[in-house]
């Protein structure tokens, strides 16, 4: 991965034409040092250390000239299920916690008791990790659903917790890099930057797409994104490092609908879930046990007929079920919608008709880098089923079922390891090497001037 993330740093950067005297060959994370030693590792390039948890100490602290006032980190806040956060240059969030905001049940006098065999003090706003462990006390609210922002306060409030007691930085003068999916709302995205420049004072800000993100960590600039995380699953087409919108695909089934699904497989089975309650043990059953069946009729028989496929899992309060069909069951409606109540064409058909619409002179560069990103891509099996079925329809709308002309289609799927932070990992590379190119980013006196209108430099580098 690290080749992958150095070789899309180098494609990057030969794209841009370098300013006089610029010698941030890779931004924060390399600076080439003139006796060509390194501190830090081997090789020619100086890590530079990041202002992580200084707080509004870290503008007083002599810090070298790339790190004062021009440190730039980035979070991919913008998420259905989760906030990842961290600083450009890095190759990993400093910290990823559920996207929850939780506000006790319990009347005030009662928020101080004894849950189970600990005291617990629930507060008035509990966030994160925190709103998870104790939700069974909570309302518990998200404030997105399948990549919109549906509850602005909220979202502010996951913000505040994100700068304040994760990252513990001074955003006032800093630059942020967000992201959001493709086919968002434009006041969506509007909103966000208002909430940026108007509640935090950041310098600067830019709004990312997640799938040109991915092809970057991934040392592409072109190819077809499948981007599936918590809230919502896309199909973008990106050329020359630019996404074809009028390509791109969205279907409103992700990881959330599974866990929802899995809920309801399992109430079917007679075990007593509460969706509510319990969606983070089921979500954790899914993560554990869930996979993406190859062969579905094969593996319908095989639980009917034999436990070959049963698991067995310990819930949290000592219970142990058993769950079979439901493991590859839950997972299937990604490719079949219709299982929960969603008309749309299923992952593998969305994918196969976004590069048939696509220009005849581009398709076989698109067959060939279909890169999968998010964590609802991570089920095993998936990249193997998605691949028959982009051959199988491939062989029945284009070659009109003729077998022997199938040997000459190309087509490659790759599923990164780490491609649940794919999008991280891009957008890290990209403020890292665009950190001190002004004209990249859209300021706070842009704002003051020109207000959304400002937004406009953001839908011409796409």
């Amino acid at each position: 991965m690290a080749c992958h993330v150095f070789r899309a740093k180098n494609q990057l950067i030969s794209r841009l034409p370098m300013q006089a005297g610029e010698i941030d060959l890779l931004g924060g994370l390399g600076r080439r040092k003139p006796d060509g030693q390194n501190s830090i590792g081997s090789g020619p390039f100086e890590i530079q250390p990041r202002p992580a948890e200084l707080g509004d100490k870290a503008s007083h602290q002599k810090w070298p000239t790339s790190l004062t006032s021009k440190t730039h980190w980035w979070s991919t806040m913008v998420s259905t299920g989760f906030v990842k956060c961290g600083f450009a240059g890095s190759n990993f969030p400093s910290h990823t916690f559920p996207s929850l905001v939780g506000r006790p049940i319990l009347r005030a006098e009662e928020r101080s008791t004894g849950l189970g065999q600990t005291t617990v003090t629930l507060n008035e706003i509990m966030i994160g990790d925190q709103a998870s462990e104790h939700r069974n006390y909570l309302q518990i609210t998200q404030p997105m659903d399948h990549g919109i922002v549906k509850n602005w306060d909220d979202m502010i409030l996951l913000w505040d917790y994100t700068f304040n007691e994760k990252l513990k930085v001074n955003t006032q003068g800093r630059k942020v890099l967000l992201t959001e999916p493709p086919m968002n709302p434009v006041k969506n995205r509007q909103k966000m930057c208002e909430v940026m420049f108007e509640n935090y004072q950041f310098g600067g800000v830019y709004v990312a797409i997640q799938a040109v993100l991915t092809l970057y960590a991934q040392g592409l600039q072109s190819g077809v994104v499948v981007d599936s995380g918590d809230g919502v699953t896309h199909i973008v087409p990106v050329y020359e490092g630019f996404s074809l919108p009028h390509l791109t695909r969205r279907l409103d089934v992700a990881g959330r609908d599974v866990t929802k699904y899995l809920i309801k497989l399992l109430l079917m089975r007679g075990y007593a879930f509460n969706r509510t309650a319990d969606f983070e043990t089921v979500r954790q059953i899914k993560e554990k046990l869930c996979y993406v069946s190859y062969d579905l009729d094969l593996d319908n028989k095989l639980s009917e007929e034999t436990t070959t496929l049963v698991e067995n899992y310990t819930l949290p309060d000592g219970r142990v079920i058993k769950v079979g069909q439901e493991r590859f069951g839950a997972p299937e409606c990604m490719f079949q919608p219709h299982l929960v109540d969603v008309e749309s064409p299923g992952v593998a058909e969305l994918l196969f008709n976004t590069i048939q619409t696509a220009a005849v002179d581009v398709r076989s560069e698109l067959y060939k880098h279909i890169v999968l990103s998010g964590g609802s891509s991570m089920y095993p099996g998936l990249p193997s089923r998605l691949e028959k079925e982009m051959k199988q329809l491939y062989l029945t709308r284009v070659l009109q079922n003729d077998p022997e002309r199938l040997s000459k289609f190309k087509i490659r799927i790759e599923d990164p390891p780490r491609r649940k932070h794919m999008v991280f990992m891009g957008g890290a590379v990209l403020a890292d090497i665009m950190k001190n190119r002004d004209s990249f980013w859209v300021t706070a006196e842009e704002w003051q001037e020109q207000g959304a209108r400002a937004l406009d430099k953001l839908s011409r580098s796409e």
